[in-house]
């Protein structure tokens, strides 16, 4: 008798073990890897950038060249068109992940008359460099 219940235990916590290490298993195994990517606005020419003339081009112009901006700021009854372009990537294996986003801004800024005052434009970075951790160095 006293052997039928060291057997039946040692049974019981051997299927209660491995009961465990398939639950953490189909949980690791759930993690599995995802990758997204996405965009937001649209890309522009560098070229129509520099044919922005301060001092010269309307709102018209820029409007002409470039398309309707993707938001426009008024700030001191000045305006500012506001043009984006953004592009996510993000990768998930197991339980490591890594995202970058990259992107450039342009700011076309009127003078009250509806002329061009100023121009800021942020160029795109170079692509990030291979990194096989994901937390850096």
């Amino acid at each position: 008798m006293g052997r039928d219940s060291h057997a039946s235990r040692v049974a019981r916590h051997l299927i209660a073990s491995m009961l465990v290490i398939a639950v953490f298993g189909e949980l690791s195994a759930m993690t599995g890897c995802a990758f997204v990517r996405g965009k937001y606005g649209d890309r522009f020419d560098p070229a129509d950038v520099e044919s922005i003339k301060k001092g010269t081009s309307t709102r018209t112009d820029v409007a002409a060249r470039l398309g309707a901006p993707d938001r426009i700021i008024e700030v001191n009854g000045h305006e500012i068109f506001q043009y984006y372009d953004y592009d996510l990537k993000s990768g998930t294996v197991l339980f490591f992940s890594r995202t970058n986003i990259k992107g450039q801004d342009l700011y076309v800024f009127f003078n009250k008359e509806g002329v061009v005052d100023d121009v800021a434009f942020g160029k795109l970075k170079p692509p990030p460099e291979f990194q096989f951790w994901p937390f850096g160095d």
